[in-house]
């Protein structure tokens, strides 16, 4: 599939019995190999086999973190051409519709690996073995992931329970209203967080830890904030996961200039100590344009980079996701964590006599540094720009912090001392010191600690929704509309599919 977890090849076909009359002759031939999706999941190798093409579709979610970070202030789409990927396009400029091909293809690989786990589900009472208990955690954890990435972009979803869609379904069955599907997510979430191991068998699966933040973050949106802190906490103080230090350097990564926030996103970072969960990716397998789901390399990575670039550390690529001038100055002086997410390329070329990139459409001279293609192995396959095989942390401690810090601000016990305590936490890495500390209170602590959010996680697809459920997407997005852009639209080809079973979100 990805870095350590490897393809498993489902193969579900039925042969027909092939009765041929010849003379006197009657041959039968014998069935070899007969199987079909209904009398599968006869052994635990079934069932890990299916597991593994619920995590595949991980692979997909590139796209949410691309557009994402696209569809707030952080970035622009940029591109070869102002038409380059019109719907990404749209998004930046809030003028996207339910006819838009990038919205559609976040629809099917989200709801595809809903299907994949609901799949394993359904099934989930049918055999018998040890682990199995591990396996359905998983794939309620995965169900939960992929259901989070749809309510958080389109709102209320069609939900089946422990089922697959079949054809027809889309008829008859209801988009759950956002509460339902909340709700499904967090008992999908405890299940998975009381009955997966806190170590994984191999990078990149779920962990109990990893259920926890998922949890946690699901009640912050859900705003449950009691709960969601106490969730946080409880992560917390398992003391599995710290923010990753410079004492965690090499000498040589030292001496290089690489400080400890900027090791986190290089292959070398990769889950690290700070991962709480981290999306595999490798450059072993190629992809094209057209079948961008199938890419096993991080496809957000390669459309971020510069085009046409030439030097040192980088590589080139497709001029997507262009940082604005408002991040960049977005950062306090001293912050350490501002060379790590901004490229500055004209400082970049003079450091580097010789180094050179093709200006294209929005140009701001800012790369996501965190985000862009290091320079590869030969052996790489296919297509570099596709296949990358930066992984993706979809989950960090920090993060974990500044959630647990917003949570506790907002809950109804309004525990600021603990909030600073984390937030803080966060700031003193970034400035190598304690002299930065936040000591507000009340609603003016609550803007420092989206503040800190959006430097300390800038590139990595967040700040729109954290505007749009602090309900400041309007005064920060230009031509952002409310009561229409805090979702995004269903595609039309679903609304026509349901045949008006589905209503379409309001201001589409």
């Amino acid at each position: 599939m990805k870095k350590n977890l490897y393809i498993s090849i489902i193969t579900l076909a039925v042969f027909a019995t092939v009765t041929i009359s010849c003379s006197d002759d009657f041959v039968s031939r014998p069935v070899q190999y007969s199987i079909d999706s209904e009398n599968y999941f006869n052994s635990k190798s079934d069932y890990d086999n299916a597991l593994i093409a619920a995590y595949d579709m991980l692979q997909s979610s590139f796209i949410n973190v691309l557009m994402g970070e696209i569809a707030s202030d952080n970035t622009f789409a940029g591109g070869n051409s102002p038409t380059d990927v019109i719907g990404y396009q749209q998004i930046d400029q809030m003028t996207h519709g339910p006819v838009n091909e990038n919205l559609k293809q976040l629809w099917d690989w989200m709801f595809a690996g809903v299907q994949r786990a609901n799949y394993i589900l359904e099934f989930k009472d049918k055999t018998d073995f040890q682990g199995k208990n591990q396996v359905i955690a998983e794939a309620r954890f995965l169900r939960a992931y992929y259901q989070f990435e749809l309510v958080k972009w389109f709102g209320g979803i069609p939900m089946k329970g422990d089922a697959r869609f079949a054809p027809g379904d889309e008829k008859s069955i209801p988009r759950s209203s956002v509460s339902e599907v909340y709700a499904s997510i967090q008992n999908d979430l405890i299940f998975a967080a009381a009955n997966l191991s806190a170590i994984p068998a191999q990078k990149g699966r779920a962990t109990s830890g990893a259920a926890l933040a998922l949890l946690g973050k699901a009640y912050l949106y859900d705003k449950k904030y009691d709960k969601a802190a106490e969730t946080f906490d409880k992560l917390i103080t398992t003391g599995n996961y710290r923010l990753v230090k410079t004492t965690d350097l090499t000498p040589q990564q030292i001496s290089s200039g690489l400080s400890a926030f900027g090791s986190i996103f290089e292959d070398a970072g990769e889950n690290g100590p700070e991962s709480v969960f981290e999306v595999q990716y490798t450059d072993v397998e190629g992809a094209s344009y057209g079948a961008l789901q199938a890419s096993e390399g991080n496809v957000a990575v390669g459309f971020a980079g510069p085009f046409g670039y030439v030097g040192p550390t980088f590589a080139d690529g497709n001029n997507f996701n262009l940082p604005t001038p408002k991040i960049v100055s977005a950062f306090e002086a001293g912050d350490s964590r501002k060379a790590v997410t901004i490229l500055d390329m004209v400082a970049w070329i003079a450091q580097n006599p010789g180094t050179s990139y093709t200006k294209q459409n929005q140009d701001t001279g800012y790369f996501n540094r965190k985000y862009i293609p290091r320079t590869r192995r030969p052996e790489a396959a296919g297509d570099v720009k596709l296949t990358s095989p930066n992984n993706y942390r979809a989950i960090r401690y920090a993060d974990v912090l500044l959630m647990a810090a917003e949570a506790h601000n907002k809950s109804t016990t309004s525990n600021d001392g603990r909030a600073r305590t984390y937030l803080n936490e966060v700031r003193a890495r970034a400035f190598g010191d304690n002299n930065h500390n936040i000591t507000a209170s009340g609603a003016a602590l609550a803007d420092f600690i989206q503040a800190e959010r959006r430097v300390e996680l800038a590139g990595e697809g967040f700040r729109f929704f954290d505007l749009v459920r602090t309900g400041k997407a309007v005064q920060e997005i230009p031509n952002f509309k409310a009561n229409k852009n805090e979702l995004f639209p269903l595609p039309i080809e679903e609304i026509q599919f349901a045949n008006g079973n589905w209503a379409q979100n309001p201001g589409y």
